[in-house]
């Protein structure tokens, strides 16, 4: 392997999981649609909701003087005639109160936020709120999220306003002194996040190119080398290994947020699950370089001139002209069509390789799924072929022999 080829490939090898967190990053901060459709689980996630009815229930603040209210019931209910003793009983109820007000509160907040009406509002809100994402991420954009200090927040005043109508309308009458209200509820925070900035918008600018950049990198390494299938397999699985560490550090990173959460963030369950969701998709794209890279460096291996390849590959092609040979005994043939496809087979096996490849490289946010499906296809494709070249062979009289 030259040196330049060893340079491109290592480069390549670096730029993988580079190139996948430029996806992620030009996705999930400018793609509205996708970011909407990536935080609107959380509007059914029970940590989640829970912030969201401690938030609310804070914003609401619906203040009611529970022993003023006991004194003056025990007041009327004396001049009534009820004995000193049980009128000091009635004083006595004014704290059980204000703690039945709070149940009402924290009871409407709950109904409201278990609602469908919650999953509007935290869709509309996240929706309003993609540009002061941009803005967290870009440094560019304002919106309903506010970036503070390193701290995201979300606004949920009109959850507010809906909750201050069910109260109203229940009879609580003290809530329509409640004022409007713009409570915040944080979504994330790092005291990094302004440092990242200017990374984060390097990020954006490269885009959808450096993912390309990286495979042309990767192929000319794999041309230049002396060995281009020995480069091929260290490519790949140097990706991989590449893919893998950075899955690592985000588990760490992970762990790490978690275990530094600021007072700010009340909900540690909530702040998790608004982790986990947002970095979902740079999960799957990490597991999926993973498993590609490791597709690909098995690929190359078993296409080449070791010993164990050569005998995979003898087997694979004796079992095919047993096959032929038995179909042909059975009075199946496939005439010109198998003798075309054994002349042809190289450049057919290539053929399929590229269209494979096209595909994956044309799908829309692949998966490991996506993967396994499209090698299983490859190997139909090329089971298919081996069987139609066997039978060419066997009708031609000359079967392979067993390497």
């Amino acid at each position: 392997m030259s040196t330049v080829s060893a340079v491109l490939i290592t480069l390549t090898c670096i730029l993988v999981p580079v190139s996948l967190l430029t996806v992620w990053v030009h996705d999930i901060a400018l793609d509205t649609d996708r970011y909407v459709s990536t935080v609107a689980p959380l509007a059914r996630n029970t940590a989640v909701q829970d912030a969201a009815v401690h938030r609310i229930t804070e914003a609401v603040d619906v203040k009611v003087n529970g022993p003023e209210v006991a004194s003056d019931l025990a007041a009327w209910l004396q001049s009534q005639g009820l004995p000193p003793r049980a009128a000091s009983a009635v004083k006595s109820l004014g704290p059980k109160i204000d703690d039945a007000v709070d149940q009402v509160v924290t009871a409407a907040a709950t109904r409201v936020v278990r609602s469908d009406a919650f999953d509007t509002v935290w869709t509309e809100a996240n929706r309003a709120a993609h540009t002061a994402v941009v803005h967290a991420l870009t440094g560019h954009g304002r919106g309903a999220v506010g970036v503070t200090d390193g701290t995201v927040t979300l606004d949920v005043g009109k959850a507010v306003d809906q909750l201050k109508q069910d109260l109203v309308a229940a009879g609580l009458t003290p809530a329509e002194k409640i004022p409007e209200v713009h409570k915040q509820m944080v979504l994330f925070q790092s005291d990094e996040l302004a440092k990242a900035r200017g990374a984060a918008h390097a990020l954006d600018v490269l885009g959808n190119w450096l993912p390309v950049l990286t495979v042309l990198l990767g192929l000319v390494g794999v041309l230049l080398a002396r060995r281009r299938r020995r480069a091929l397999v260290a490519t790949a699985l140097g990706a991989a290994g590449a893919s893998l560490l950075v899955a690592i550090a985000l588990v760490v990173a992970r762990h790490y947020y978690l275990d530094h959460l600021p007072p700010t963030v009340q909900s540690p369950d909530a702040a998790a699950a608004i982790f986990d969701t947002l970095v979902r998709f740079l999960r799957v794209s990490l597991r999926t370089a993973i498993v590609l890279g490791v597709v690909v460096a098995l690929g190359a291996y078993l296409s080449g001139a070791g010993r164990l390849p050569r005998a995979v590959r003898g087997r694979a092609d004796h079992t095919a002209d047993s096959v032929a040979r038995w179909s042909g005994a059975h009075g199946v043939h496939t005439g010109r069509a198998g003798t075309w496809t054994d002349a042809h087979r190289r450049w057919l096996v290539l053929a399929a390789l590229l269209i494979v490849a096209l595909v994956f490289a044309l799908w829309n946010h692949p998966t490991v799924l996506t993967v396994l499906l499209l090698a299983l296809v490859l190997l139909a494709v090329l089971a298919v072929l081996a069987l139609l070249a066997a039978s060419g062979r066997v009708g031609a009289g000359n079967p392979r022999d067993e390497d």
